[in-house]
């Protein structure tokens, strides 16, 4: 059977505000900068953490990996083979909600457990036993970065195909063969470690997680965010990319993006492939602006806090208490999306492939879009955007009271990036507001 389906990133009912949202968007802000201030004094240990960037993958028992790896297969043969109807072939949601979605979110706040269970590693070591190719230093984190471009734009540009059954399965299988070829040409140690984009992302978002399982930092959320990037263009572009991938979601949401497309010519509207290409354009320079803004506010710390530390170790060492932020727009631009689209799970756990069947008596089943409402929805991202801002701000009170040759000067230099942090938090919850509150007018 065919049922409905809420769309990529759909909401529920609008809700109407009790209040002009600029102050709203003032009230975060202004509790973003009272906890700088609060935070200013709080004495900072000297010591550097040490500790690899992304450490080696470590070699685990691969049974649970050779699970998973069976469950990949039964979940490709089923996106090829079955039905085609979207919400009633459980590939689709198994790979763009929850593993794309969900797994990121689990792994920042358990922490990195994905070697544990990772059927890319599993198959990756088994045939990438030793290193045919050097991998060339100017190749950095690129493999890694390029993947995450494709799979975001994957979800947010070309979804038309990419989250039909048959196109999330020749997507999984494409990635699956790419594994095999990379690590068999440069090792499995070098590959997972540089280029394997999930083991990259998850060791990324681990660093948040409460467990370290074996990585270097201090068991306890952020533990591992208090050493910095390395200090390489390819690495630093990666972490941006968890921040534009989502704001450029967000962006697509917007009244004032939607007005902009009405206005096209009809070779750039939705559905034309001359739209797909100003997507791609869009989603490129938002890469360079947020790139260009972060490094402004970097060199501005560098410059007013007279700091030693060449210009990328400094964005590499504030970067760090980027991820808090990325994390917590992660969650709260997908939290309305994974409580409705994950219903679709009730139903296809008694029919996974569209083949008729109703193992559970769940096949029935519909979604409830208004399950969690809007207001419940919208205050908890107020509550997470503004924890995740000032957990930010203490991030870089630590790093700068660490990097600055004195209190002062340590200090001093944090005021441009609190400058980013208020910024960034109103921006932040007016690209979350636009597609589920209104400001209506009471009396």
């Amino acid at each position: 059977m065919a049922m409905s389906l809420a769309p990529l990133h759909a909401f529920g009912a609008r809700y109407d505000l009790p209040a002009p949202l600029y102050l709203f968007l003032v009230g975060a802000g202004a509790v973003v900068f009272v906890s700088f201030l609060l935070v200013l004094r709080r004495p900072v240990a000297r010591q550097r953490p040490a500790g690899d960037d992304v450490p080696p993958v470590p070699l685990v028992p691969s049974w649970p990996g050779w699970l998973m790896f069976l469950v990949a297969v039964v979940l490709i043969l089923g996106g090829l083979f079955g039905a085609q109807s979207t919400p009633d072939n459980t590939i689709v949601t198994a790979f763009w909600l929850v593993f794309w979605i969900g797994v990121p979110i689990s792994v920042a706040v358990a922490g990195n457990y994905w070697p544990y269970i990772s059927p890319l590693n599993v198959i990756a070591r088994l045939v990438g036993t030793r290193a045919r190719l050097e991998w060339p230093a100017w190749l950095g984190y690129w493999p890694a970065t390029i993947l995450f471009f494709l799979f975001a734009s994957g979800e947010l540009v070309f979804n038309g195909v990419t989250t039909t059954p048959a196109g999330t399965a020749q997507v999984m299988l494409a990635y699956g063969i790419v594994n095999v070829v990379m690590a068999y040409l440069f090792g499995a140690t070098t590959w997972l470690r540089r280029g394997e984009v999930f083991s990259v992302l998850f060791a990324t978002w681990g660093r948040l997680g409460y467990f370290r399982f074996g990585t270097a930092g201090s068991r306890g959320f952020f533990g591992g965010l208090h050493r910095p990037f390395e200090a390489s263009v390819s690495r630093l572009t990666f972490v941006l990319m968890l921040l534009v991938s989502v704001s450029f979601d967000g962006l697509l949401a917007t009244p004032a993006w939607k007005n902009v497309v009405s206005q096209l010519p009809d070779a750039l509207r939705p559905g034309s492939p001359g739209y797909t290409v100003l997507l791609l354009v869009v989603f490129v320079l938002l890469v360079g602006v947020i790139w260009g803004l972060f490094a402004g506010f970097a060199a501005a710390v560098r410059a007013v806090g007279h700091l030693d530390e060449p210009f990328l170790n400094v964005v590499a060492g504030l970067l760090p208490s980027l991820v808090p932020i990325a994390f917590g727009y992660l969650l709260a631009h997908n939290f309305d999306y994974l409580a409705i689209n994950g219903q679709l799970l009730i139903h296809q756990a008694s029919d996974p492939f569209g083949m008729g069947l109703n193992l559970l008596g769940t096949v029935n089943y519909e979604p409830n879009r208004n399950l969690i409402p809007t207001a419940v929805v919208w205050y908890f991202e107020i509550v997470l955007i503004i924890g995740v801002h000032v957990a930010a701000v203490v991030l870089a009170h630590g790093y700068l009271g660490r990097a600055a040759r004195t209190e002062t000067q340590g200090r001093r230099a944090e005021w441009p990036w609190i400058a980013a942090m208020v910024g960034y938090t109103m921006t932040s919850l007016w690209l979350l507001a636009q597609p589920i509150v209104q400001e209506g007018v009471k009396g």
